[in-house]
């Protein structure tokens, strides 16, 4: 069994501020720290339920947060940004058979995070055939063009609600709750002994039921918090200029929307 890994950081155990997610600030080392500690927890509850080969995507900010010397031996860590629009799931295309998510976040607009966005700041909303888009949604369709089940989540609450929205039978484990500008965590211990034990329960069952169907067509909507980052978005090609913030386009590939969203969100 073949697993693919995709990290974030803002929504690790812990992690209430964005100075927390930044390299150069001294709050940071402690919430690399975690994300390592979260990953590691993936890795071995799906190497525990019989995984063969565990790559992981580091997903945040310069794609160097995780220290793979805190990984199992036989985990693989993607560092960087090759400028492949699959991003976060850059290599999901070699063939795997499940995904887990570590460390993900509400959406833009959402209550549940102080940190909630999606893809970058500059993006006030992004919707998906009218549906607010998370990094979740994106990337689990991402997983979804190659048939790749998305069989566990760790997060906020907010985007583990949403993740058993989206995939009722993917198994969670939230790190805190969002209240304002503020973080209700639970023990990060707690939280590392949960991933690990959902993880290899994940990777147990019928991970089938764990696939996203594509749509298929796709009309994309992005509305930036800028003007000036909107006009230069409506000179991508097929994208239309829908108000003073807002570009949107119409497409029947979702790499056309992922290429879109690479170009467009930075």
């Amino acid at each position: 069994m073949k697993v693919f890994i995709s990290s974030d950081i803002e929504g690790v155990c812990g992690i209430a501020d964005w100075d927390e997610a930044h390299k150069s600030h001294p709050d940071y080392a402690a919430l690399a720290k975690q994300m390592t500690r979260e990953t590691a927890a993936a890795c071995e509850g799906a190497l525990a339920a019989g995984a063969t080969e565990v790559w992981v995507k580091d997903g945040h900010g310069t794609g160097r947060n995780i220290d793979i010397t805190g990984l199992p031996s036989r985990a693989r860590l993607i560092r960087g940004w090759s400028g492949h629009p699959l991003s976060m799931m850059q290599e999901i295309e070699q063939g795997f058979d499940a995904v887990l998510m570590i460390g993900y976040h509400s959406r833009a607009g959402a209550e549940t995070n102080p940190l909630a966005h999606t893809k970058t700041l500059h993006l006030d909303k992004v919707l998906i055939n009218k549906r607010p888009a998370s990094e979740f949604l994106i990337n689990s369709m991402s997983a979804g063009m190659f048939k790749t089940p998305v069989v566990f989540i760790s997060g906020d609450q907010g985007i583990c609600q949403e993740a058993a929205d989206i995939i009722p039978k993917i198994n969670f484990v939230h790190t805190f709750q969002g209240q304002g500008g503020s973080s209700i965590c639970r023990h990060p211990e707690k939280v590392l002994n949960e991933i690990k034990m959902q993880v290899k329960s994940a990777l147990s069952q019928n991970i089938s039921e764990c696939i996203l169907t594509l749509p298929e067509k796709y009309e994309l909507e992005v509305r930036f918090r800028h003007v000036q980052k909107a006009l230069k978005a409506s000179f991508y090609p097929g994208m239309k200029r829908l108000g003073p913030f807002t570009v949107g386009m119409e497409t029947n590939d979702f790499m056309s929307v992922l290429s879109a969203l690479s170009f467009i969100s930075y």
